[in-house]
Formats: structure tokens, C-alpha cells, sequence
């Protein structure tokens, strides 16, 4: 069982490497074997490593992605794995308007969101997952959120309008991650059958919310609670590893079970 989920000297690719989630993914791909190539905007303070490469890289910019891939080549190989992480939210500590009613919602904020999200994405996939099709193996791993699938309960936040407050979930997230599920089917069926794609859906995670955020949403979740930060590294290993080997166009959900009710 243990030679499924082996990533032993694999070149794994982690867009959005430096955030809350794709420090996980690295530090996991990592235990299992993995070469890891952390792509991230912001310069690292860490070392490169035998195992460890890190590189600055704009994901909406194709340049700096293909300079990454030479860099990543000369150093390793072609790669085996992507994973499309780096994505925007609005917070709910973000400037105000950002997170205002629909109707007024910045269209510069939303072009940007859906630049990160769904270009970004698309962009790395044509950069990275060419690459890997061109060579005939590997496997992309599009990492897209709840509000894909459906649409944020307003209700949640009901507790800041009613502090004069005038918060709302926005739209773009939801609607970029929507974008990645069909973009996932696409590309399965595109580069099939050397090639797999996946999408994970995530739920949120703890990350010191505020209470009274926190009750409203773990009130939605069957669970009764946020994810952890590590507990989404099992999926992100199956679905690069062999482990998944018969299972592409797919959309793997861990959400607590939020989208079952």
C-alpha cells in the first residue's frame, strides 16, 4: 500500500507555495518523496534545498511562469505534479467595498480576483501541464473551494450588518471557482489519457476567525467545525500519487460535509 501513495522522486509543482495551505502541501508532498517546486509571488526567507526549490513567480504572467519551468528543467526535469493553489479571497478583514453588496462591487477587484483564479490557473496549466503532456504523464490538481459548488450563505455575516456593517460574501471568488470545475472536466478529456486532472473542494479553515464568524459557519457544517490546515494533505497526496491512478475529470470534496445539506 505504501508504494501507492509514493511520490519518491517526483517533481511536484505548488503555485501559492508560501500560503497557509501550500506550506502543508509542500511540507507533505515532501514527506513522501517528492521534489517540490514552492511558486510563489513573495520571495521565500528559506533555503533551497536538495528536495526544495523556491521561486518567485507571477501566475498571471506567462513569462515568469516558462522562466520558472527552465529554471525548474535545469534543475530537475519536467515535472510530474501541479497543483493550481494560489488563489484570492475577500477576507472578512478586507478594505472596505471589496466585501460590500453586490451591486457596488468593484469591477477592478473582480477582474483581478478572476485574473488569479481562473488565468492563473489557466496559465500555469498551459505552461506546466503542456509540458507534462508533451512528455505523456503527470497529473494537475486544481484546487477550487465550497463556493463552487454553492452559492456563500449570506446569513453567516448577518451578524456585522446588524453592527452597521455592511458586509456581504462576493461573487468573483465564487464564480472563479465555479470556472475551475468545467476547466478541470476539459483539460481531463484534452489530454487523456496520459495526462490526469483533477479538481479538490475545499471548505474553510480555522485560521482565527472571529466567534461570532465562527459560530454562524460551524453551524452549517456537519462536522461541527473548520477544517484543520492538515487535513487536506491526504487528498492532495492521493490524487498526485498512484493511488488515483484510474481517476481523472473528477472534483473530490472535503467540506465537513457543508455541501450535504
Amino acid at each position: 500500500m505504501d508504494r501507492l501513495f509514493a511520490l519518491d522522486q517526483r517533481v511536484a509543482i505548488v503555485t501559492g507555495g508560501l500560503g497557509q495551505l501550500g506550506r502543508q502541501f509542500v511540507t507533505a508532498l515532501n514527506a513522501q518523496g517528492a521534489r517540490v517546486v514552492v511558486l510563489d509571488e513573495r520571495d521565500s526567507s528559506e533555503a533551497d534545498t536538495p528536495t526544495r526549490l523556491h521561486l518567485k513567480a507571477d501566475v498571471t504572467n506567462r513569462d515568469s511562469l516558462e522562466q520558472a519551468l527552465v529554471r525548474i528543467e535545469s534543475t530537475w526535469g519536467p515535472p510530474h505534479v501541479l497543483i493550481n493553489n494560489a488563489a484570492l479571497d475577500s477576507p472578512p478583514n478586507a478594505p472596505a467595498g471589496t466585501n460590500g453588496p453586490f451591486e457596488t462591487y468593484p469591477i477592478d477587484v473582480w477582474r483581478r480576483v478572476i485574473d488569479v483564479n481562473v488565468t492563473g490557473v489557466c496559465l500555469c496549466c498551459q505552461v506546466f501541464g503542456g509540458r507534462m503532456a508533451a512528455v505523456g504523464r503527470g497529473s494537475v490538481i486544481n484546487v477550487a473551494s465550497i463556493y463552487g459548488l454553492v452559492s456563500p450563505d449570506q446569513r453567516i455575516y448577518e451578524y456585522r450588518r446588524k453592527d452597521g456593517d455592511s458586509f456581504f460574501k462576493p461573487a468573483a471568488y465564487a464564480a472563479s471557482k465555479s470556472a475551475l470545475l468545467n476547466l478541470t472536466r476539459y483539460l481531463a478529456t484534452y489530454w487523456a489519457p496520459h495526462v490526469r486532472v483533477n479538481t479538490v473542494t475545499f471548505a474553510g479553515v480555522a485560521n482565527n476567525q472571529d466567534d461570532a464568524f465562527l459560530e454562524g459557519y460551524t453551524r452549517r457544517v456537519p462536522l461541527g467545525r473548520m477544517a484543520r490546515e492538515d487535513e487536506y494533505n491526504g487528498a492532495i497526496i492521493f490524487l498526485a500519487a498512484d493511488a488515483s491512478s484510474y481517476m481523472t475529470g473528477a472534483n473530490l470534496v472535503l467540506d465537513g460535509g457543508y455541501t450535504a445539506w
